[in-house]
């Protein structure tokens, strides 16, 4: 069956390297907490919101190996007055065995104020 599987994380600036550096730990824990082998993703939506334009966070899902045929698209996060800002937001599709209630969301940074309903998002460890 297929899932969603979300996660977000922010950027303290726009910049190339932060873009990278919290894309890569963000999808890696993704990966990681829900025990994921590319051939189990369908796609990978990611958006930005609009004070991010330094580079483009889909690009990093290509430096996980493996990961290279796995389609990714990015696009930009609607711009709502009083939103998360510098935030990267991640919608993966997979097919799993997993029950809903068993998918790890992963909210990391300033995202963690997305959905702290979510028990991976109070683990204090990430």
């Amino acid at each position: 069956m297929m899932r969603g599987i979300r996660g977000a994380t922010t950027v303290d600036q726009d910049t190339e390297k932060d873009i990278t550096e919290r894309t890569k730990q963000l999808i890696g824990k993704m990966i990681d907490e829900n025990q994921l082998k590319p051939e189990q993703v369908v796609q990978i939506f990611i958006s930005a919101t609009s004070d991010i334009h330094a580079a483009f966070p889909a690009k990093v899902v290509r430096t996980f190996d493996g990961w290279q045929h796995v389609p990714v698209m990015c696009m930009q996060e609607m711009d709502v007055e009083h939103a998360l800002k510098k935030c990267i937001r991640v919608m993966m599709t997979v097919q799993t065995d997993m029950r809903q209630d068993e998918v790890r969301h992963v909210y990391l940074e300033n995202a963690v104020t997305l959905r702290p309903d979510l028990s991976l998002t109070k683990n204090t460890e990430l």
